[in-house]
């Protein structure tokens, strides 16, 4: 586990204070932010994945229905039990009854309403989909054009030992702590080929799941520029066929 303590935040602050941030025009897609909000977990108070737990054998083998690469390996079920425990960040499942993605995992985020900075509206976001707020701000990511015509602005934000997310049930169908050591794992990030693009696919796995484009490309440069300090660029990185539209 890493501990979630001041020198863990001045860490994360530094590496991104030297980030050289790429942004993408918009050239008519829409504008969102999302937010990478760090927070401390337990790994028996936060641990358990309650939404599969619930789940029947065929609703979990739907799970991973159309994920590239797995190749029927029984380690990928879909649960990220197990996960949380020291210093974590904030994934969330998206609603079930969402129009857009539903069921999939996300970061925070939404949207930038018409007069909004994105920090604002990162912000804003974050308050109505896990109700936190008084958060401090860190740094920047690079932007991350999506397939589905957007052009996304991850913010990094500190969120405190005493912070307590709490899910809004429209938008979030269960919020999840995942440890930051889960982005160090020896099998991340995996990368795979894809008939439809020249691009490669990139999945952060997370317990027994595997997190794709655009949150898993946000994931994997938090980790590298935020913690690792290394200048990596995933703007490049292609999302499954699924998340396309």
């Amino acid at each position: 586990m890493i501990p979630y303590d001041d020198t863990l935040r001045d860490r994360l602050r530094v590496n991104l204070a030297v980030h050289d941030i790429r942004h993408h025009p918009l050239d008519g897609r829409r504008h969102a932010a999302v937010s990478v909000i760090v927070l401390d977990s337990d790994h028996e108070a936060h641990g358990t994945d309650h939404v599969y737990e619930q789940l029947g054998p065929m609703a979990r083998r739907e799970l991973m229905k159309g994920v590239p690469g797995i190749e029927d390996d029984p380690s990928f079920d879909g649960s990220v039990s197990g996960t949380a425990g020291g210093a974590a960040f904030l994934l969330t499942r998206r609603g079930a009854r969402m129009k857009d993605h539903p069921g999939q995992w996300a970061l925070p985020g939404g949207r930038i309403d018409t007069g909004e900075t994105p920090e604002e509206a990162a912000r804003r976001e974050i308050s109505e989909e896990v109700g936190l707020t008084d958060l401090e701000l860190l740094g920047q990511l690079d932007d991350y054009p999506t397939r589905s015509g957007y052009v996304i602005t991850p913010f990094v934000f500190w969120a405190g030992a005493d912070a307590e997310p709490v899910a809004e049930p429209g938008e979030v169908q269960s919020v999840h702590r995942i440890g930051i050591a889960e982005l160090l794992r020896a099998d991340s990030p995996r990368f795979v080929s894809i008939p439809e693009s020249e691009r490669p696919v990139i999945q952060v796995p997370v317990g027994g799941d595997l997190i794709h484009a655009p949150t898993g490309a946000v994931m994997y440069q938090f980790r590298a520029v935020a913690y690792d300090g290394v200048a990596e660029r995933v703007d490049e990185y292609e999302q499954p066929v699924f998340a396309w539209h």
